[in-house]
């Protein structure tokens, strides 16, 4: 006897301190005995766990479930049974828990009470309530994203790092059947009808896209052509933008392909538009300045109608200046400028224009000064770099104040010679400076200041420098001045 007391009495103290919630409840559901870790779980003493049934903290929602095996276990159906429910904390909050139940019965089959462990996975049951919230919320995103994927009209790739197509969009599709009749691979670089941006040439495997971006090339506006048939051909612009994981290594590259067909079409018909109607122009104008020159010096007639004769002149020479410009663009655009190279003194070249622009300077209240050295001899067209020279000066003098002030500057290194126009005028924003080489491109003081211009001198300029080998660089700010720095190869 002394052994079995001593068994129930360490029966008795684990029951007490399990760590699960341990319950005894009688065949009607009232508590008979309840351990520490039930009453911490649901807020009750032991005596006021006592005065309970289970019935009474059970959630109404997992009653009926609970009633239902209980009386199956009552019935001898079953011995025992497990199932999730929750229970009502004495604050009033709601415990999930996993409950499993066992029924003791006496030698003759009749219930005792049922043995109860309660474990609180209110917890893990939250955590996997907001895993799966957010998880559907990561499924809609993810179905929003590929219905705006497919919807927007730019061709969309996403490459992993060997260079394997990821994802493509219903738009790239239609320009791989372009450029890809017999089908894709799926490999980054596989050749097919693509072409550079001139629409003859075929692109090397080093030079495709997806070839570059795979290699960590980020680029813009990269111009090509999909499709050998003149009529269903398109222009496209692709930009790329590398992928980073996150530890900052390459794990892929993006690539949009925007269709400009239309652009390209109509950028090719304004210039061929442009050049018919600049060759048109200069004839004419060439016979009108004659007669204007001749004109102009006929002794015979009034001072007055002189006067009136060389403001004609004046516009003349203007607009043949803006047809002459007119012809560099689309000189440069049917592939490039052509040059009559030869060995020269650069700082003669500077000097003249200078020279040539000190009366404007001067009417217009402009100090101009020039630092050059005493002589640099190098290999270049002079008439296109005068002509260089010209603009640059006549935009420093333009875009200026009274008072101001516009210095030419020529100085020579190792490997380069470098021209500078520095002037204390207007300045640009940055988005002026952005544009500043485009065509046509007249920043915002000219446009609020109603100063003359076409938008092509430094376009012009540009496309001289370039020809030469070397660059152009600027830097302004409004109110300012500005900074033009032209590096020629020696």
């Amino acid at each position: 006897m002394e052994r079995v007391a001593d068994s129930d009495q360490q029966w008795r103290l684990t029951l007490q301190h399990s760590p699960v919630g341990m319950s005894l409840v009688d065949p009607g559901g009232r508590f008979i005995a309840v351990n520490d870790a039930f009453c911490t779980m649901l807020g009750y003493d032991a005596e006021e766990a006592r005065a309970l049934t289970f019935q009474e903290i059970t959630h109404p929602d997992d009653l009926d479930a609970d009633l239902d095996l209980l009386e199956e276990t009552l019935s001898g159906e079953r011995t025992s049974y497990r199932m999730v429910k929750r229970y009502l904390h004495k604050d009033g909050s709601v415990v999930w828990a996993d409950l499993s139940v066992a029924l003791l019965r006496e030698d003759d089959g009749t219930p005792i009470h049922f043995i109860g462990q309660i474990l609180d996975i209110t917890e893990q049951y939250e955590s996997r309530r907001k895993l799966a919230i957010a998880q559907a919320t990561i499924d809609q995103q993810r179905r929003r994203t590929e219905a705006v994927h497919d919807t927007v009209d730019v061709g969309l790739v996403l490459l992993d790092a060997e260079g394997n197509y990821q994802t493509v969009n219903r738009r790239h599709r239609d320009f791989m059947r372009l450029a890809y009749p017999d089908g894709h691979r799926g490999r980054a670089g596989q050749l097919g009808e693509v072409y550079a941006e001139d629409g003859t040439t075929l692109l090397t495997e080093q030079e495709m896209p997806t070839y570059k971006a795979v290699r960590g090339e980020e680029f813009d506006d990269l111009r090509i052509w999909v499709g050998c048939d003149s009529a269903t051909r398109r222009a496209l612009s692709v930009s790329a933008r590398s992928v980073r994981d996150h530890a900052g290594l390459f794990a892929g590259a993006a690539l949009a392909y925007k269709d400009v067909t239309d652009y390209v079409h109509a950028l090719t018909v304004k210039d061929e538009f442009v050049a018919s109607v600049s060759h048109e122009l200069r004839t004419p104008m060439t016979s009108i300045l004659g007669h204007l020159e001749m004109l102009a010096d006929d002794p015979s007639l009034p001072g007055d109608v002189i006067k009136r004769i060389q403001t004609v002149e004046r516009n003349a020479l203007r607009l043949r200046q803006l047809v002459s410009d007119l012809l560099e663009v689309q000189q440069d655009s049917a592939g490039g400028i052509t040059l009559d190279k030869r060995d020269c003194d650069l700082v003669e070249v500077v000097n003249d224009a200078v020279e040539a622009a000190r009366p404007w300077a001067e009417s217009a209240q402009i100090t101009l000064t020039a630092k050059l050295p005493d002589t640099l001899v190098v290999g270049v067209d002079p008439g296109r770099i005068r002509q260089v020279v010209d603009n640059l000066i006549s935009n420093a003098i333009k875009y200026n104040l009274p008072c101001g002030s516009v210095e030419v500057a020529l100085v020579a290194s190792a490997d380069k010679a470098e021209i500078t126009v520095i002037d204390s005028g207007l300045g640009m924003s940055p988005d002026d400076l952005s544009a500043l080489f485009t065509r046509f491109y007249r920043g915002g003081a000219a446009r609020d200041r109603h100063i003359q211009g076409t938008g092509l001198g430094l376009a012009i300029v540009r496309s001289i420098v370039g020809a030469h080998g070397g660059s152009v660089g600027v830097t302004s700010s409004l109110g300012s001045g500005s900074c033009v720095r032209c590096h020629l190869p020696l």
